[in-house]
């Protein structure tokens, strides 16, 4: 799927290429508001000994910080990878506008994949969803990552 805005998910690939470099799963979350980056973040699970500290929550909360306010309606979620239950959690509690993704997790991913927690209406307002942006530059870091770890 082409990007209407190539820049911000160009963004969460670097942030995911800096995750690989330091031995970390390499995803990367930019938060976006009024066409303007916000918040940038990659996932920092082994560095800070953390299992919540993926890249989309450290995205979010930096992004809470610089606007004031937990709520990020009209904001803008860009990912390398399919949010999990638990980011999918913190993006629908902090009222993210849209999400867009680069590859799909089969495994864990809670916006479409294993469960699909971004169109339950219980959870508050639906956000906007779009799936398979720039994956094949986001599945090869992955696949670069896990083929080290697998040997």
């Amino acid at each position: 799927m082409l990007c209407p805005h190539p820049k911000f998910i160009d963004a969460s690939i670097s942030q995911a290429k800096l995750a690989l470099q330091n031995g970390e799963v390499p995803v990367g979350a930019v938060v976006v508001y009024d066409g303007e980056i916000i918040s940038v973040a990659h996932n920092e699970v082994e560095m800070r000994n953390d299992a919540t500290a993926h890249a989309e929550v450290l995205a979010i909360q930096r992004a809470s910080e610089v606007l004031s306010n937990w709520r990020l309606t009209n904001c803008t979620l860009y990912v390398t990878l399919e949010p999990c239950t638990m980011c999918a959690g913190a993006i629908r509690a902090s009222r993210i506008s849209r999400v867009v993704y680069g590859v799909s997790d089969p495994q864990r991913g809670a916006f479409g994949s294993l469960y699909d927690l971004s169109q339950d209406t219980r959870l508050g307002s639906v956000p906007d969803v779009f799936a398979g942006v720039q994956e094949n530059e986001c599945k090869q870091l992955l696949d670069v990552f896990f083929s080290k770890i697998r040997g």
